[in-house]
């Protein structure tokens, strides 16, 4: 299974083996040997699905310990421009963003470790994103950080009249006034 190791310690791109023949497509989008064998050592507890339309923005959301959640991140159906932002005190890597597109075409996964906020804007029509979680969510462990926070500079691909965003995500701090609270 291939795995490519991106700049930030921890958060890798894994893009499947597809088989495709006359009747359509297989491939594995999880195995625990697998991500094992690339010290990705996870167990999954939760799997989440949500289905959104165009210009809709998620995030950027985390949870704090003891219930911070890695993440296996892949898209079902359309395409979404995914955002990790490192907010691991002492990281090389801390306060940066990592974005990549996730599409049910090129079948990519983003696996984000835990001290990530998360998020992504819909790119498409319509795009169902399903992801596995190591850890059960718990509302009162849930934060975030702001989708337009200017020390990020998130290009989220999406026209400022057409991004949709939830009440309660306009309302995150920005990363500045977020604790550290995530050890590297």
């Amino acid at each position: 299974m291939p795995f490519y190791k991106t700049e930030f310690p921890g958060l890798f791109v894994f893009e499947p083996i597809v088989y495709e023949d006359s009747r359509g497509y297989f491939f594995e989008s999880y195995n625990e040997k697998d991500f094992q064998q690339h010290d990705i050592d996870l167990r999954f507890v939760q799997d989440n699905q949500s289905s959104s339309s165009y210009g809709v923005i998620r995030g950027l959301h985390f949870q704090l310990n003891p219930h911070a959640q890695a993440k296996l991140v892949r898209v079902l159906a359309g395409s979404i421009l995914d955002i990790a932002v490192d907010i691991r005190k002492n990281s090389p890597t801390y306060g940066k963003i990592f974005s990549i597109e996730l599409s049910a075409e090129n079948k990519k996964q983003l696996s984000i470790p835990v001290g990530f906020a998360h998020g992504f804007s819909v790119l498409s029509e319509r795009a169902e994103v399903f992801y596995k979680c190591d850890a059960l969510y718990k509302k009162e462990s849930e934060r975030g950080i702001l989708y337009n926070d200017p020390s990020l500079n998130i290009d989220w691909k999406i026209p400022a009249e057409r991004m949709t965003v939830s009440e309660k995500d306009q309302q995150l701090p920005l990363l500045a006034d977020c604790k550290s609270i995530f050890e590297y």
